[in-house]
């Protein structure tokens, strides 16, 4: 099984390689614009580097968001035209699994994961996850003044659900209003997705997302004026 994994979600650009159980070949580069010109050389490069062509793919595996709005539909367009080109399954990753299941084992063993996305607005993207990364409750987009009885809510009506990790690049912003909890701890690393984590998941699973944007709310336009 190979698997050629995309992310531009948030403030990265990731292409990785999963080959039959690992992930050989990992490319990432931190950055909040540029990923339309970044990505599909990025991919290529590391394909190079593993010697593997697109027709030797077995599937895509691409992160869906939430996440920026422009930046999701970079990753998703290269994910659809690599596989109408090669004929190749697509699999949609949310950011929240990304991002949850990206994080060292021993860092997250026996707690609790609220990942945190940030949407470039106030309010926060957040999913919690049960220790084992299954996850409980709907996705939110909340003000960061909710969070805490959002949390306090999800969390009474679930036995044996552990200290609380927090993840995400959102994550900083919760810290003021989470940080007299009993049992806190906030995650190390970028809290970004890494499309390494998005490859093995991809590889995983037979049936994923669809592959389009899923933004948790309405993209920001602003409507033409209408001319007398």
């Amino acid at each position: 099984m190979r698997v050629l994994g995309l992310d531009t979600a948030t403030s990265g650009c990731s292409a990785a390689l999963w080959d039959d159980g690992a992930v050989t070949v990992r490319r990432r580069e931190p950055m909040a614009r540029g990923q339309a010109e970044a990505l599909v050389p990025l991919a290529q490069a590391a394909l190079a580097e593993a010697g593997c062509a697109f027709d030797a793919l077995d599937r895509i595996a691409v992160t869906v968001g939430p996440g920026a709005f422009t930046g999701l539909r970079i990753a998703l367009a290269a994910a659809r035209g690599f596989a109408l080109a090669a004929g190749l399954p697509v699999v949609g990753i949310t950011s929240f699994d990304a991002i949850a299941h990206g994080l060292p084992e021993a860092e997250r063993e026996g707690r609790t994961v609220l990942v945190a996305v940030d949407s470039r607005r106030t309010e926060p993207f957040l999913q919690l996850f049960r220790p084992d990364l299954t996850p409980f409750g709907e996705p939110a987009m909340l003000d960061p003044a909710a969070v805490p009885g959002w949390l306090d809510g999800l969390l009474a009506t679930e036995t044996g659900t552990g200290p609380l990790l927090v993840a995400g690049d959102g994550a900083a912003a919760l810290r003021p209003l989470l940080e007299g909890r009993a049992d806190l701890h906030f995650a190390a690393g970028t809290g970004t997705p890494d499309a390494a984590v998005v490859a093995a998941l991809g590889a995983r699973r037979e049936v994923g997302l669809p592959a389009q944007p899923f933004y948790l709310r309405p993209p920001d336009v602003s409507l033409p004026r209408k001319t007398a």
